[in-house]
């Protein structure tokens, strides 16, 4: 007689490969065979004695093909979908590629049914597959300054970047809260502009706004801006994308690209950077403010210092500064270069909003939804030019109240 076995006959069953079973079944039949009662099979396979009856029985009667599981399916099913309509649904879907809801409004079936056809069946809705807006590129492999752009947008109300004091003095003043930014790739160069919103509207805007202030200072080379798969980017609609880029980046010498969803490293220096911004900047200056004014004017002393007097000693860097780098390439930019004109977006990309009847872009706003119609594209870069000329007259004055405030927050500027 075989050893009796230290586990119940009903966890052996759990654990042993279906294939299998009919060889522990045939451990029971065995002991029978030696003339070993039921009872005492039961006791030494910890089971009931009717189960031991139930296999000795089936082997009896099927040989070792009754020691296999049988079918568990019902004899009958009155209420099974008729093989008619379940071909009708079959077929339909074969043609069409529906949803189980417009197969049941088509045919007259309840959802449900078409839905258990389908499973029943093993029919899966054929999805196509996206496509991608690359190719991306990586900053190392770029040979010029502003051939590669890395843009992206920063929520500067992060608790556990800034603090809770900070967050709390940030949102009661309700100063934008949405930092976006235009990073050179080679240079480290940036531009910034910020919103209380995160719109579609807003981002052709900074694209008009950062194209507009290149090309005033005769830098002519083809842009690309690398962004992320937000919806104030335009999201990952690949028509829309490319309609995007035709028709308000191509206009610029401007190629909208897309970096690779989860590979972080595309966009890593301009992620880098809103560190900096933190550490830097938001950490010191907020518990300073008092006004959205006052936050802009800090902004563009910040961006100031940044792209002209903060040494950067990143890949290839050098200790240089943002405007060093770029002048290594014999772009020969004075430090005017660095003021760009920060803009609250929101103030001025619902002023340039006209109605036309082509193209209707949604907000996608992040926070209140809304519709936002096609910024036509020559109205935004006309006007867009005349505000930043009303800007750029009082950049030159500007020029010595920033070295003087910046002298007086520790950051030495030496007057040119």
């Amino acid at each position: 007689m075989e050893e009796p076995l230290k586990l119940s006959y009903i966890e052996l069953y759990r654990m042993t490969n279906k294939k299998s079973i009919p060889e522990l079944r045939m451990k029971i039949i065995r002991a029978y065979n030696q003339g070993i009662s039921i009872s005492e099979i039961s006791r030494k396979f910890n089971t009931s004695r009717n189960v031991i009856k139930k296999w000795v029985r089936r082997y009896q009667e099927y040989n070792i093909i009754g020691l296999s599981d049988r079918s568990r399916k019902p004899l009958h099913s009155p209420n099974r979908t008729s093989e008619s309509i379940q071909q009708k649904v079959l077929e339909l879907k074969q043609k069409t590629n529906w949803g189980r809801k417009r197969l049941s409004k088509a045919l007259g079936i309840n959802q449900w049914t078409v839905r258990n056809v389908l499973r029943q069946n093993h029919v899966k809705k054929k999805s196509k597959q996206r496509k991608v807006f690359y190719p991306a590129h990586w900053a190392w492999e770029v040979k010029l300054p502003f051939s590669l752009a890395q843009v992206d947008t920063k929520h500067i109300l992060d608790k556990s970047a800034i603090g809770t004091h900070n967050f709390t003095h940030f949102s009661r003043l309700r100063l934008p809260p949405f930092q976006w930014t235009f990073l050179d790739a080679i240079s480290r160069f940036r531009f910034l502009a910020f919103s209380y919103e995160l719109t579609q509207a807003n981002g052709l805007l900074f694209v008009a706004a950062v194209m507009s202030w290149l090309r005033s200072w005769s830098i002519v080379e083809q842009v690309h801006w690398q962004e992320d798969w937000g919806q104030e980017f335009g999201g990952d609609d690949f028509n829309k994308l490319n309609l995007l880029n035709e028709k308000y980046y191509k206009p610029f010498n401007a190629v909208l690209n897309r970096a690779p969803k989860g590979r972080k490293g595309y966009q890593g220096r301009v992620e880098r950077s809103h560190r900096t911004d933190d550490e830097e900047f938001y950490l010191p200056i907020i518990p300073k403010l008092h006004y959205a004014e006052e936050f802009i004017n800090y902004a563009k002393l910040w961006q100031y210092y940044y792209n002209s007097k903060r040494a950067h000693f990143g890949f290839r860097m050098n200790g240089k500064t943002p405007i060093e780098k770029i002048n290594e390439y014999g772009f020969n930019l004075p430090e005017m270069f660095s003021m760009f004109p920060i803009l609250i977006l929101d103030e001025h990309s619902t002023n340039l909003v006209k109605n036309y009847d082509s193209i209707i872009l949604p907000g996608n706003d992040l926070l209140t939804p809304y519709n936002l119609i096609k910024i036509e594209l020559m109205s935004t870069y006309t006007n867009l030019t005349k505000l930043l000329k009303k800007k750029m007259r009082k950049i030159k004055p500007l020029r010595s109240k920033v070295v003087n405030e910046a002298n007086k927050l520790g950051i030495n500027i030496e007057p040119a």
